[in-house]
């Protein structure tokens, strides 16, 4: 059993759509960061980083009684290592993998959550950072649609990589990004919509009540 720290964020969707993929059973324990629940002390002792999500694998397959992990990238590798599910054993295709779960982990996600923050948090005189990181996201979407231009998935077949992405792009809106201009990004976002493993993470918060 593992067990999900979780909130209905883009990086919490990306752990509950592995985890829906994959077929593992786990149980949720939310952690409300609108009030500040991931600043528990035992939220803390899993991830000192004070950020969901994270999860505890209590049947690890090194036999040892518990396993902890934290940020969403390591935790999809560290379930597809363990399922060896969406994740090549080959080297090149593997290592085509790994670029685009680093790609979204140092850039496409960083840079689209500021986008998030000032266009929707920062004060109206933020004209200057709302510019920059809205031009950023668009300069990131152009990447992955060339990417996705062709090809069905990001990666060869369907990956973490694309699970790692897909939420972010979920929340287009909020970056002031259009998916029209960008129709491979747009398409591709169609096809991991249709899949009913993410249809059934992203129903986990209203079966949560949150």
């Amino acid at each position: 059993m593992i067990e999900l720290y979780y909130w209905k964020t883009s990086n919490g969707h990306k752990v509950a759509i592995c985890l829906e993929e994959m077929e593992l059973a786990y149980r949720v324990t939310a952690v409300d960061i609108q009030k500040d629940e991931q600043f528990s002390p035992q939220f803390l002792s899993i991830n000192p980083n004070n950020k969901i999500p994270a999860i505890v694998d209590h049947a690890p397959s090194d036999g040892l009684s518990r396993q902890e992990v934290f940020e969403s990238g390591a935790i999809l590798l560290y379930l597809a290592e363990k399922t060896g599910l969406f994740l090549p054993k080959t080297a090149p295709e593997r290592m085509e993998v790994l670029q685009w779960l680093f790609w979204q982990a140092a850039g496409f996600g960083p840079m689209l959550g500021q986008a998030h923050h000032f266009n929707r948090k920062a004060p109206d005189d933020a004209h200057y950072a709302r510019e920059r990181y809205n031009k950023e996201a668009l300069h990131l979407y152009g990447v992955l649609d060339r990417r996705l231009e062709g090809r069905d998935f990001v990666a060869g077949a369907y990956s973490i990589a694309d699970m790692m992405i897909f939420p972010w792009v979920q929340r287009h809106a909020w970056q002031n990004v259009d998916l029209n201009d960008f129709p491979a990004v747009h398409s591709w976002s169609e096809r991991i919509s249709a899949r009913p493993a993410i249809q059934k993470a992203y129903a986990l918060p209203d079966r949560l009540g949150i």
